[in-house]
């Protein structure tokens, strides 16, 4: 190759290059940016609600400690653990040898004043005979006044001696029925029909109801359940009875069952054993508990299970929804601003009202249709400020920051 072939080619290459270079740069520094990406999400029909969260036990609605009235040793013990029971079934019984002897004691001394009795009734009619015939002689002056005075007094005195005697029957009797009844006692029976859930006392062991009532046996009616939820004082405020609720256990966790709150506690549980407040208590976390019932006809529900319960405050069902995310800034008439994407991929504000809002999801009153998709995130905002950055670094070689 010649020198000048040699150095056209060259010159050529040049020229290439500083052509690349000038469109590289104007690709770099002079392109347009690209459109900023949007995800969107449709307008579907759906429920919003909005929940106050609590956690709470589940509890027979009727629960009962059944207790001993009397001290002994349990000499029978006629139940099992989950054992269903009517009312007045036999519990467990009780060594009942000294309330039998009492009771006979006082049957005895029943017997004994009723004898009495009936030497005193048999006083008092001779001393009416007496007094009656004394009186008679006296008013026909055939007897002496000190005779008939004392015929009257003897008379009067066994009037008196009977009615000490009914006195003493009566206390006598009063101490027989109360030796019949602790001797009912040893009978520990079934106040309602209901289930055992808890055996407390075993049998064979000696029992002492001077200090406190012990408890035999434990027992609920199962069929109806009553959930009490602890509620925060900050969500209290916001509650009260007749509002709907429902709940979930940790072993059916998709299954809801639903109420209506009952009631809701005036003071927390700690009232119990405070009058007031404690540095504990002002340090800690406060709850009132919230009451509800539900049946439990197929007894999937068990004592004390634990439930994740939800308040509804608010609630609006088969809606127009959109994610809370779409909403933007609200306007002093409380309507609100979304961006609304067309078939064409085109992006325009749009202005709606809204209901419930539960934080996800939000429903609309008006001002979309079910179908049209509203943006959810706009990367117009990032865009801007990365193109502000990007003009600075646009600027000359050199220059700048």
């Amino acid at each position: 190759m010649s020198p000048k072939t040699r150095k056209a080619l060259w010159i050529g290459l040049a020229v290439v290059a500083v052509l690349l270079a000038a469109w590289g740069v104007k690709a770099i520094f002079f392109s347009k940016p690209k459109a900023p990406p949007v995800i969107t999400a449709p307008v579907a029909m759906g429920n919003v609600e909005r929940t106050v969260l609590a956690t709470g036990s589940l509890e027979p609605y009727t629960l009962i400690s059944v207790g001993a009235q009397t001290s002994g040793r349990v000499e029978r013990l006629a139940v099992q653990l989950g054992q269903q029971v009517k009312k007045g079934d036999l519990i467990a019984e009780i060594d009942s040898q000294t309330q039998r002897n009492t009771l006979q004691s006082q049957q005895a001394e029943v017997a004994n004043v009723r004898a009495q009795r009936a030497q005193v009734e048999a006083d008092l009619a001779a001393a009416k005979l007496t007094y009656e015939r004394q009186r008679t002689l006296y008013q026909a002056d055939a007897g002496s006044r000190a005779d008939f005075e004392a015929a009257e007094n003897s008379y009067k005195s066994a009037q008196a001696a009977l009615k000490a005697n009914d006195a003493q029957l009566a206390q006598a009797q009063v101490s027989l029925n109360t030796a019949q009844v602790n001797l009912g006692y040893t009978q520990i029976t079934a106040p309602i029909d209901g289930t055992v859930l808890a055996i407390v006392t075993k049998e064979g062991q000696t029992i002492n109801a001077n200090q406190t009532t012990p408890t035999i046996v434990k027992m609920g009616q199962l069929d109806r359940m009553t959930i009490k939820a602890e509620i925060s004082e900050a969500d209290v405020v916001n509650l009260k009875p007749g509002m709907e609720v429902y709940f979930t256990t940790l072993g059916q966790p998709k299954k809801r069952y639903y109420a209506t709150l009952r009631t809701i506690a005036p003071a927390p549980e700690t009232i119990k054993e405070n009058d007031s407040v404690t540095t504990a208590d002002a340090t800690s976390a406060i709850y009132y508990n919230g009451e509800f019932d539900v049946d439990n006809a197929d007894g999937t529900l068990r004592t004390f299970m634990t439930a994740q319960v939800y308040i509804v405050i608010e609630g609006a069902k088969n809606v127009m929804t959109i994610p809370a995310t779409a909403l933007g800034q609200a306007a002093p008439d409380g309507s609100y601003m979304v961006k609304v994407q067309d078939k064409d991929g085109k992006v325009a504000p749009r202005k709606i009202t809204t209901g419930v809002n539960d934080g996800a999801n939000v429903e609309v009153k008006s001002g979309l249709k079910v179908g049209e998709r509203v943006v959810t995130v706009d990367g117009a905002l990032d865009a801007s400020k990365s193109d502000t950055g990007n003009m600075r670094r646009r600027g000359p070689p050199g220059g700048g920051l």
